[in-house]
């Protein structure tokens, strides 16, 4: 019923019991889920995870905030991997502001190479940007052939209108269904159903009933149900709609009842 386009397993949070947290979410209706890298290790942990379990997919790449292991051997090891069969995207890749201002000049650098690199390999790209959102828009618009999500979506509706407008998808994770959740609901009821992608970005961003506990793929639906009711449509409809977009996105197989 749900994917999950975002979501860390490979995360130490998960070491006590990622077994068992993967083996439930296909009773609980997660029928795909991606856990994209954010360095070199977490990107093969990611697809450790997508060899052995044939719901999971990987994404591969370097966050900005791992900017301290990006070296001249780094966009190789990303376009090694990204030769895995079940990596479906490059990324999490981006700009984040928030953390760092430092060293914008590496984080451009990196964002720049893996997005060239994406092109190059047909690949779409999962976008990292947290208060960097005129950056990242100018960056990614010198790239029309370039096609992804903006990960956990913070910008404007302004912003969110644009990226529309060229073909981009938005993800949406735990914080819509927050109290302080204004400019995500403004952006949501400016979002195209076919533009929405759901996320959990687990073991981070629970939905608001479950704030302070690590989250999983199994809490998707609380998001889900959010922006159901914003977008006013039955939440089967906003599941289907944001799978398909999942699929068409990245490439994923749909299950064999709805070949």
């Amino acid at each position: 019923m749900y994917i999950d386009t975002h979501a860390h397993y490979d995360s130490s949070k998960f070491d006590p019991d990622r077994g068992a947290v993967l083996g439930s979410l296909p009773a609980a209706g997660i029928d795909a889920v991606i856990d994209p890298g954010c360095d070199e290790a977490s990107s093969r942990a990611a697809l450790a995870l997508a060899e052995r379990y044939p719901f999971v997919y990987a994404a591969v790449g370097w966050q900005p905030e791992e900017w301290e292991s990006w070296d001249m051997y780094s966009p190789a090891v990303v376009r090694e991997l990204a030769a895995h069969a079940k990596c479906v995207a490059i990324g999490e890749i981006g700009l984040d502001y928030y953390w760092d201002r430092e060293h914008k000049e590496i984080m451009y650098e990196m964002f720049v190479t893996q997005i060239e690199l994406a092109l190059e390999l047909d690949k779409p790209v999962i976008v990292h940007d947290r208060d960097a959102h005129a950056d990242c828009l100018d960056i990614v618009g010198r790239y029309p052939a370039l096609r992804g999500v903006f990960h956990c979506f913070s910008g404007s509706r302004e912003m969110a209108e644009e990226l529309f407008k060229r073909g981009w998808y938005l993800g949406f994770d735990g914080p819509v269904t927050y109290k302080n959740a204004r400019r995500a609901l403004e952006v949501l009821e400016a979002a195209p159903l076919e533009r929405i992608l759901l996320e959990t970005d687990s073991p981070y961003l629970p939905p608001a009933p479950f704030r302070g506990r690590r989250n999983d793929s199994t809490l998707l639906r609380y998001v889900a149900e959010k922006i159901a009711e914003v977008k006013r449509v039955p939440v089967e409809e906003l599941a289907a709609a944001s799978s398909e977009n999942a699929r068409r996105l990245f490439g994923i197989p749909a299950p064999p009842a709805l070949r």
